[in-house]
């Protein structure tokens, strides 16, 4: 099979994509959920005139002049309006968001004002709304302030709480099966026997749906037979789940069953092989509703796949109004090789030079293994197939990685 190019790839795991069902959740648990239909304001914001100060409603036009001297008639607080209405030569202390009393057009604000017993005298002459938050300044019933497919941040809560939603219409969360493969593998904390490694790349996987807002489901890892695969992948099915990830056994080697097992569950393979480095031997297919992505077992092959593909079918299935990564112009800060037939994605440091340009440095080492250096780098830099070799200064294209 030839190699598929990357934007041929992404586009078939993203293929037919359509938001998961919608679920109605409280306020409280809303943060980083997609919404699933527009939201709009059940009240005005403020609803009626508020002050944004400390100090006296007034009428503008009796305290225009400085010295003018006015009838102290009552006082408002925040929740505690005044009755009654504000008539020539009248003031009422008012604090901070108090509603404004009907008559006044102004608020003076305490340190331009002396106040002696029931007479207060104007410092500082009143400018009509001036100190006054006027109603609906910030939002009215019925506005549209919150969007389809807006993953909800926590100033949005803020926003959903004031416009009086106890709770919002969002799409459910895909749910992510992670299977690893390989008798090489032993879980973090063991000691390694002769040719076996430490298991890393589920830990990264995990973090990385969770981080997307995906709940994810741990499978663990099965060993180097077609039946512990399919046992796994049987598992996935059973769970209910919308992605199966599977890491490691990718390849086409004696050992590698995880292709076989796929197609012996009956999964369409829509490929398995790609152009780009690293991260060649990755699969995808479908069995029914739920999606399969097959990652390659190198740890920094598996992160780069998952980052670039993995990410963009949680955010379609989340009904998400972002689904790609978006790239960015940076300059090469080192020299870099010719390219080859496949896309590359370098590791890279970024820096910001003095003129604002943003500095793209490989790490010093590629190879697929080196988990030391995907830590350290901060993006993706993207090189084309078959680019040529280009000098530090060079125009170039990230990726950023989550911070």
């Amino acid at each position: 099979m030839a190699l598929m190019p990357v934007s041929d790839a992404l586009a078939a795991v993203l293929a037919g994509t359509e938001p998961l069902a919608e679920e109605v959740i409280p306020l409280a648990d809303a943060f980083h959920r997609v919404l699933a239909r527009d939201v709009a304001a059940r009240r005005t914001q403020p609803p009626q005139a508020m002050s944004a100060m400390d100090g006296y409603a007034v009428r503008a036009a009796d305290a225009a002049k400085i010295e003018a001297e006015l009838h102290l008639i009552g006082e408002v607080a925040a929740g505690r309006p005044f009755a009654g209405t504000i008539g020539a030569g009248e003031a009422v202390r008012i604090f901070t968001g108090g509603v404004v009393p009907d008559g006044a057009d102004a608020v003076v604000i305490q340190e331009d004002t002396v106040a002696d017993g029931k007479r207060i005298t104007i410092k500082e002459s009143a400018i009509v709304g001036r100190h006054i938050r006027p109603a609906g300044v910030d939002f009215r019933e019925g506005d549209v302030l919150l969007r389809t497919g807006t993953r909800l941040t926590e100033r949005d809560l803020a926003l959903a709480a004031g416009m009086n939603h106890p709770s919002l219409p969002v799409r459910r969360r895909p749910k992510i099966a992670i299977l690893a493969t390989g008798d090489e593998l032993v879980m973090p904390g063991t000691a390694p026997g002769p040719g076996q490694i430490v298991y890393s790349n589920g830990f990264a996987l995990h973090a990385l749906a969770r981080s997307e807002g995906a709940e994810t489901i741990d499978l663990g890892i099965a060993a180097d037979t077609l039946d512990a695969t399919t046992c796994g992948i049987r598992r996935a099915r059973d769970s209910g789940a919308d992605i199966l990830i599977t890491t490691g056994g990718a390849s086409v080697g004696d050992h590698d069953l995880v292709k076989p097992a796929l197609e012996a569950e009956g999964i369409s393979m829509a490929f398995w092989k790609i152009a780009m480095r690293p991260g060649k031997p990755m699969m995808h297919g479908r069995l029914g509703a739920m999606r399969v992505i097959g990652l390659p077992g190198n740890p920094v092959s598996s992160y780069v796949c998952a980052f670039l593909f993995l990410v963009p079918l949680i955010r379609a299935l989340s009904g998400g109004s972002v689904i790609h990564h978006r790239r960015e112009r940076a300059v090469l800060g080192r020299n870099v090789g010719s390219n080859d037939a496949r896309e590359d994605y370098l590791r890279a440091r970024l820096e910001v030079r003095e003129d604002g340009a943003l500095v793209a440095l490989p790490v010093n080492h590629q190879d697929s293994s080196l988990l030391a250096n995907l830590a350290a780098a901060q993006a993706l830099l993207v090189r084309a197939p078959f680019a040529p070799k280009a000098e530090a200064g060079t125009p170039c294209e990230v990726l950023r990685l989550p911070a």
